[in-house]
């Protein structure tokens, strides 16, 4: 068994071991598959995308508002391309819903033809700014007094968890170790190799990649560098029930001024209406919990963005930390004294350009001394569909007859059935927690928050899981 959360470590020393389990490091260890390399990826919590990568807006960006020439506009613009592709191709729910950034005021409206430059200047030609008819007839929800606003009609929502589970699971797939619960607590430089004290035990590795997300500089300054520092900036989101939906067409955006980029309204794939976030620098990496400050401001905000969303239902609050740094700009570099590559300071764009980052990493390792040799293809996943734009398995009669599992409900709310949570906890990354099951079904994640179905789903999740298995010796590499 490929993926350990418990029991002890493999003594023999990987090539490379990745340390960070989000979006990004799951799909570096996802483009590192792809080689003959002993590769590991470890993470101090029980499940992958489990911290910023779990709470964002869920955005698949175009990259038409990045700061023009730096590496994050080029690696949003092609992993936008990467991850669009890759989604059709694995399941992973998109909607290409477009996006608006609604000018309210005079400043707002002045500022929109710099925007339409900068996304020329960021090779994004299909921008163009429109007047207040045409844009209250695309969204005749929208709240009194808007000017005009940037039409931006590349942007989509997207799934983060499927795809943050699409990319681990291909990678365990194609041979990389996964060790979960495994918080690296120490890292020494041994000169010829790293050695990763961890909540579990001793890892060895020839060679590091940190992506470590919210604690990639404390890694780094373990191994005696010092090239950023990350505030954690959290964002407080608000989910209104899916009655809501209707209320918007579009990705609703804030026109950044120089006050800050302020909150926005966008449609979920799972048939929510997301509002948020706020931007709050802290000095706690924990920090994690939602304020009435914060769901009182979103709350002022999104009623005078879309006034009938007061009447809405919410769903749910939750927040995140995102890792800024104070540069503007992502922070990956090689070291080819340490042996090691930092993927520092990728913020909330991270998601879009995974594929991309993960490909420029790979692209770097002989800068850092490893030449990963000739690449192979990998034979892609199938996830499953949590998007309400495409059919769900209790929408689908020949699933049923073939399988009744897949008719029989067990969350109504979300309308997840018992062949969803059998098959999540039989798949080649399967959840630990009742978070970890909704984030891979949906299950205890609509209205009544587990309410009803709490009870089944936690007996579905205690009886099925899997018992631990002690991880096999790393294959053979190629040198």
């Amino acid at each position: 068994m490929r993926v350990t959360t418990t029991g002890p470590l493999p003594e023999a020393p990987y090539d490379i071991v990745v340390v960070g389990a989000g979006v990004v490091g799951s799909a570096i260890a996802r483009e590192l598959a792809r080689h003959r390399l002993r590769t590991a990826l470890v993470d101090a919590r029980d499940d992958v995308g489990d911290g910023t990568s779990k709470a964002n807006t869920a955005i698949l960006h175009t990259g038409f508002d990045a700061v023009p020439g730096s590496l994050e506009s080029r690696l949003v613009r092609e992993g936008q391309r990467r991850l669009a592709a890759y989604a059709a191709e694995t399941g992973i729910p998109v909607e290409p819903v477009g996006a608006l950034l609604v000018a309210w005021d005079e400043e707002q409206l002045a500022a929109l033809p710099a925007l339409a430059a900068k996304a020329e200047r960021n090779d994004y030609h299909h921008a163009r700014i429109i007047g207040p008819d045409d844009l209250y007839r695309r969204e005749p929800r929208l709240g009194p007094g808007a000017l005009g606003a940037l039409d931006v009609p590349g942007e989509s929502i997207i799934c983060p968890w499927t795809t943050t589970l699409a990319y681990a699971t291909q990678a365990v797939r194609g041979g990389v170790a996964l060790h979960l619960n495994c918080r690296v607590e120490q890292l020494t430089d041994h000169g010829d190799h790293h050695e990763l004290t961890t909540g579990r035990g001793v890892l060895r590795t020839r060679f590091l990649i940190n992506a470590a997300g919210l604690h990639a500089d404390e890694l780094d300054r373990q191994l005696g560098l010092d090239d950023f520092t990350v505030t954690p900036r959290r964002g407080q989101l608000i989910v209104f029930d899916k009655l809501a939906r209707d209320l918007v067409r579009h990705i609703l955006l804030p026109v950044p001024t120089r006050l800050g980029k302020g909150v926005l309204v966008s449609p979920t794939v799972y048939g929510n209406v997301l509002l948020g976030p706020t931007a709050e620098d802290l000095d706690d990496k924990s920090a994690t919990d939602s304020t009435a400050e914060g769901t009182e401001h979103l709350l002022r905000e999104g009623g005078r963005i879309l006034p009938e969303l007061a009447d809405e239902e919410i769903t749910t609050v939750y927040a995140g930390l995102r890792a800024a740094t104070e540069h503007d700009d992502y922070r990956i570099r090689a070291h080819p004294a340490r042996r090691c590559l930092t993927v520092g300071g990728i913020r909330s764009t991270g998601l879009t350009a995974s594929m991309a980052i993960a490909a420029h990493v790979v692209a770097l390792l002989p800068e850092a001394g490893l030449t990963p040799g000739p690449a192979h293809e990998l034979e892609p996943p199938r996830m499953p569909n949590l998007g309400e734009a495409f059919p769900r398995p209790y929408q689908r009669p020949e699933l049923i007859a073939a399988d009744p599992a897949y008719g029989t409900l067990v969350c109504h709310c979300e309308r997840v059935t018992l062949g969803e949570i059998r098959d999540a906890l039989a798949a080649t990354v399967p959840p630990r927690t009742v978070d970890g099951l909704r984030r891979r079904t949906r299950a205890r994640g609509g209205r009544c928050q587990g309410f009803y179905c709490g009870p089944a789903v936690d007996a579905l999740l205690e009886a099925g899981l899997p018992e631990p298995a002690a991880p096999p010796p790393p294959g053979t590499a190629a040198r």
